[in-house]
């Protein structure tokens, strides 16, 4: 197979007695012959390697509120420049961005830009960040990376969203280029994961202990609840106990709905009870910042002083309103500090979503 200008070389793979190559970037090992993509679809085998083929290449540039990725403790307020590639390293039969994470056809890498060109973008926007989300950059690393690199050089930040599906070396390498990651916990059941995603939970809460014992990465949760699947009592009071027991009681935790989507459209979406419900659960087990998402609950979208109760970030799905922290990131009322990373006065950016093009 000829290579293409997108097909970039890649470092972690080795090779297999029987002649084929397998792929090391995650617990997938995916074993290729010549020509044959690994379940990614962007990691392919190719003249005696494996390659990346949509280096260079995204499936859309859009700027975001940072909150909507979400993070509610990095930067709160301000813009994000983000974007993402095609294709997946899990199979997950919920998938809301199916239309990018499961596409099998090149033509979704429409938007073409090299590293230093999204990096001159985002500072053109004026974005203090920039997200790797849409899909996930496990699958996409060396293009993360070198983009990360090349937004470093003009002071902008690097935001992973990832289900944190990854192998040891190779989450060295994508992670040393972050400053904040949103993690995808998707169940806190091997079975869940297997069933429903096609993979393992073991390695992601590898990742995530790595995060928070090895990095200065600033983390987040995300936790998709899906009705009967992975919303029981039991369930979330496991979850939040080893969050608060490995990560910590200041990692925040979002609850969001899940809708009918991809291989799971024969299921209700998620009652708003249930994500205040699992809320409740994350702060009787200590987690100090525990929010709902994908739906309209200001209370559960807010920030909230984890000593005095005050309000510190006001949220309405993605606008901000009343700022009660101090220019240190200190609670105005009784002066705890709040975890995570703070300007001295929030953005204005709102609930804006711009799509951007790329300069060919």
């Amino acid at each position: 197979m000829s290579v293409r200008p997108s097909h970039h070389p890649t470092r972690y793979w080795h090779r297999l007695e029987d002649g084929r190559i397998q792929c090391d970037v995650c617990p997938r090992a995916c074993r290729l012959k010549a020509g044959q993509p690994g379940l990614c679809f962007v990691r392919i085998c190719a003249d005696d390697q494996i390659l990346l083929t949509s280096y260079g290449r995204s499936s859309g540039f859009c700027v975001d509120p940072i909150e909507k990725k979400p993070l509610n403790h990095f930067l709160p307020g301000t813009p994000v420049l983000s974007f993402g590639t095609a294709g997946c390293n899990l199979a997950c039969k919920f998938c809301q961005n199916w239309d990018m994470s499961k596409s099998r056809q090149i033509d979704t890498l429409a938007a073409s830009a090299m590293p230093a060109a999204i990096a001159r973008k985002a500072e053109e926007l004026g974005c203090r960040s920039l997200a790797y989300t849409y899909n996930d950059p496990v699958i996409f690393l060396e293009y993360a990376r070198d983009t990360a690199l090349a937004c470093r050089e003009r002071g902008i930040r690097n935001l992973a969203v990832t289900a944190g599906y990854v192998n040891p070396e190779a989450r060295e390498d994508l992670f040393s280029a972050m400053d904040a990651a949103n993690v995808d916990l998707k169940a806190f059941t091997d079975d869940f994961y297997r069933r429903l995603c096609s993979g393992r939970l073991a390695p992601v809460l590898e990742t995530l202990e790595y995060l928070k014992q090895e990095t200065q990465v600033w983390l987040e949760l995300t936790i998709l609840l899906i009705p009967g699947h992975n919303d029981s009592d039991a369930e979330l009071e496991r979850m939040c106990a080893w969050v608060r027991e490995h990560l910590g009681p200041e990692t925040p935790m979002h609850f969001t709905a899940f809708h009918p989507d991809w291989k799971l459209q024969d299921l209700p979406p998620t009652p708003p009870e249930t994500l205040t419900r699992a809320r409740v659960i994350a702060r009787r087990n200590g987690i100090r910042y525990a929010y709902t998402g994908n739906v309209r609950d200001p209370e559960g979208g807010s920030t909230w002083c984890h000593r005095c109760g005050a309000l510190l970030i006001q949220r309405d799905w993605y606008r901000l309103g009343a700022w009660g922290l101090t220019p240190e990131g200190k609670c105005a009322a009784c002066g705890t500090a709040c975890a995570g990373h703070f300007e001295s006065q929030p953005d204005t950016w709102g609930a804006r979503r711009l799509p951007v093009s790329m300069p060919a």
